[in-house]
């Protein structure tokens, strides 16, 4: 059975928003349509109907903020590039900066009008200048949401208003993979932290829609969401002592409870696990080399990814290295050369592969016939000294 929620500490900050502890609770269930929290390495801590199929509103734009990113790290596009707005992103409605037909804005800019003030005349301005299109975009969208495993999603715009009788539609466990990939492109927190900033030379300003950025200690993102259909939304990073987390929320009835059930959420991955590396003390070997250039190679792991685990079994966990004892040259850099094994008291919680950490070439016949004739003339000048000093 699970254990009731222990609420957090909530205040009035303001009118607008709800202030949230940071201290520890036990979580059951929350009154979200859909929830997930799950650890940036894809590890799932909690989940209540996380593949309900619900309308996200504007948490839709972390896909477009993939996207855009994406194409920023890959080179497709610059964040210096000018995006002009058409006259139909200027017509969109909600959230927005009020673009004007044929206002030129830098990608820079659109991008963070998007994380920050959620606008959606931003967000189709950019779909059209990566995808040519709005449409072509949104095939964009739907067909990375494929490749990431998302199995409940299907965007119909850019920027998650309902449009023509068409609404978006995802869960919360495909949104926490769309975040999980966003979140690797690390100057995405660069924009979705911002409390406020400006655009337009300062003239026009921007605050952010997420407004747990100062109601939570630790919170660098990521958006937030809200239409009358799809009502509360928002996925949400955290981030404390090493351990970053995810928590979606779908279909919220006001922003209160959103802020509770988010607050509660991560506060109990914060308070219940720990982040565990999987080397701790341990000295990795050092592997001799039969016939290689060099005489030995160091090792390294393949993955260090470090484990999420219950405080209680971290206090637990014990490492057996395992590693080969000689190789012989050839060898490569990321060959393996043994494990390392992590067990807990319930028996093996993971083992990782050990490889090389460099190359070692095998040496040619030239260099072993030279080699055998250095030592030999060395063990006859040793036996001539020898000789001569006994008589």
């Amino acid at each position: 059975m699970r254990k009731h929620i222990l609420a957090a500490v909530l205040g009035i900050l303001c009118a607008a928003a709800v202030s949230v502890s940071a201290s520890a609770a036990q979580l059951g269930e929350v009154h979200a349509k859909g929830a997930i929290l799950m650890t940036d390495a894809g590890q799932v801590l909690f989940e209540q109907n996380a593949d309900a199929v619900h309308p996200p509103a504007s948490v839709t734009k972390i896909m477009t903020m993939l996207l855009t990113m994406e194409a920023v790290d890959s080179g497709s596009a610059s964040l210096d590039d000018l995006v002009t707005a058409s006259a139909h992103a200027a017509e969109m409605g909600g959230s927005q900066i009020y673009l004007k037909e044929g206002e030129q804005m830098t990608l820079d800019d659109m991008l963070k009008s998007i994380a920050v003030a959620s606008a959606n005349d931003a967000a189709v301005a950019v779909a059209e200048h990566l995808g040519g299109s709005e449409s072509h975009f949104v095939s964009m969208m739907n067909e990375r949401a494929k490749q990431l495993g998302c199995k409940g999603t299907e965007f119909v715009n850019p920027n998650g208003l309902d449009t023509d009788g068409e609404q978006t539609k995802t869960t919360a466990r495909d949104l926490a993979l769309i975040s999980q990939e966003l979140l690797k492109h690390p100057k995405i927190l660069t924009y979705t932290s911002i409390w406020m900033d400006s655009v337009r030379n300062g003239s026009f300003g921007l605050a952010n829609t997420n407004k747990m950025l100062k109601l939570y200690d630790g919170m660098v993102g990521l958006k937030t969401g809200y239409t009358s259909t799809a009502g509360y939304c928002i996925s949400a990073v955290a981030q404390r002592e090493g351990m970053r987390l995810i928590a979606v929320v779908l279909g919220e009835p006001d922003k209160q409870s959103r802020n509770q059930d988010i607050a509660a959420m991560l506060n109990y991955g914060f308070a219940g696990y720990a982040v565990v590396p999987i080397l701790d003390q341990e000295t990795l070997p050092i592997v001799p080399v039969e016939l290689g250039t060099r005489d030995s190679v160091s090792v390294e792991l393949e993955d260090d990814t470090p484990l999420l685990m219950t405080k209680a079994e971290a206090g637990n966990v014990k490492r057996e290295i395992r590693c080969t004892e000689q190789a012989q040259a050839p060898i490569e850099k990321g060959d393996p050369m043994g494990e390392i094994l992590l067990t807990g008291s319930d028996g093996e919680i993971t083992r990782r592969t050990l490889v090389a950490a460099e190359d070692a070439d095998r040496k040619s016949t030239a260099d072993i016939f030279r080699e055998l004739l250095e030592y030999l003339l060395m063990k006859k000048r040793l036996l001539t000294v020898h000789f001569l000093t006994s008589m």
